[in-house]
């Protein structure tokens, strides 16, 4: 949190509206709605039939414009499910309203958007947010206790693999996933390097390399099945992650293997290995391999398993009482820097440095709970 006073002076419950009310807004407002802390007030979107149909959906008593939302004085929180390529801007928009920003990943497509919108919330005196918030939920944050209280011991290295051949087979509009600021890079990489965050701090340098196995894809299935799309970025990425406390992470992001081997997280320290959950996931259990045991010992989750969502009531809580939110927009700045970088050091064939710095979120109490009323 920065120094600026972010609380408001409001207190209660805290209103949300949303932006972009597409496929993922069910999922958030299914969970925002159950939340007895957040007050959902507005659905926004460019399609106002759309906007309508969510708020009847989910019991929400305003939809319209994304103007008449950012009118209302109740609503504190906006949470920005638009487009990737126009995150940054509407972000920029709910600032100037003078709200606090949630955002989908990625935050912004490039550092200047990215920094540029968390000086004009620091100018503003509002916080900016931002998915995924998967790295809140019982599975990562029983992994991070662990880490914290030493069952590994020092924290050395990590491992992270995604790969799939591709969502072009079972996606009936996939072009997008194909394009800039996409890719299994950009994707699925806030899941991953979010969670190395969390575990080691802040990334320090990359080397990469990366490729294309095909300049063009077929769609799989849906009324487009057949379709031929061009491939625009990369689809396979191999990265060396360093980080400023001297650990280290080997990771690979791909939409070209024929086997599918996703999820994979091992964290090991001077003590032993922690195999984590799939950090696109909110729950699942840990497994501890000590040296010297030959079966490991689970670590079962404990915490929230509510899903998208949690980060927008983090947020909430934070404002309220003065905290510092961990799904922070610091934290989804550093990580844009370190996607940005593992994509340059591919292009360079050489390391880039990592410009930004963030500080390591606490892990939540085991007994952080979202349904509870607490404001």
């Amino acid at each position: 949190m920065s120094g600026v006073d972010t609380t408001g002076g409001r207190t209660g419950r805290v209103g949300v509206g949303v932006i972009g009310a597409g496929v993922i807004s069910g999922t958030y407002l299914e969970n925002m709605t159950r939340f007895a802390d957040l007050e959902v007030l507005f659905v926004a979107d460019l399609d106002l039939d759309r906007a309508k149909a969510q708020a009847e959906t989910y019991g929400v008593p305003g939809h319209g414009t994304v103007d008449e939302l950012l009118a209302i004085d109740e609503i504190e929180i906006v949470v920005n499910l638009t487009i990737p390529a126009v995150h940054a801007e509407v972000g920029r928009q709910i600032i100037a309203a003078g709200k606090n920003v949630w955002s989908e990943k990625p935050l912004a497509l490039d550092h200047e958007s990215a920094r540029d919108l968390l000086a004009a919330a620091e100018a503003a005196g509002v916080r900016v947010a931002c998915a995924p918030d998967t790295v809140l939920g019982a599975g990562i944050q029983t992994a991070m206790r662990a880490i914290a209280r030493g069952d590994i011991g020092q924290p050395l290295t990590a491992t992270t693999m995604f790969h799939v051949p591709g969502p072009e087979s079972w996606h009936p509009n996939p072009d997008f996933l194909f394009a800039l600021g996409a890719g299994p890079l950009f994707d699925m990489g806030p899941y991953y390097v979010t969670t190395l965050v969390h575990a080691f701090g802040s990334a320090s340098r990359v080397s990469a390399v990366s490729s294309k196995s095909f300049d063009t894809r077929s769609i799989g299935s849906g009324p487009r099945a057949g379709q031929t799309f061009p491939v625009e970025v990369p689809t396979h990425h191999a990265a060396l992650i360093e980080f400023a406390g001297g650990q280290s992470a080997q990771s690979t992001f791909s939409f070209q293997n024929a086997l599918p081997r996703m999820g994979f997280v091992e964290i090991s320290g001077t003590e032993g290995t922690l195999v984590l959950p799939d950090p696109n996931t909110f729950e699942g259990d840990s497994s501890l391999w000590r040296f010297g045991h030959d079966e490991p010992e689970t670590l079962t989750a404990a915490g929230s398993t509510y899903g998208r969502g949690s980060g927008v009531l983090d947020l909430a809580r934070a404002i309220r009482g003065g905290d510092t939110e961990r799904a922070s927009g610091a934290v989804a700045s550093h990580v844009l820097d370190v996607l940005l970088a593992i994509s340059s050091a591919a292009e360079q064939g050489a390391p880039v440095a990592v410009e930004s710095a963030v500080q390591q979120p606490v892990p939540l109490d085991e007994d952080w709970d979202p349904s509870a009323a607490t404001l």
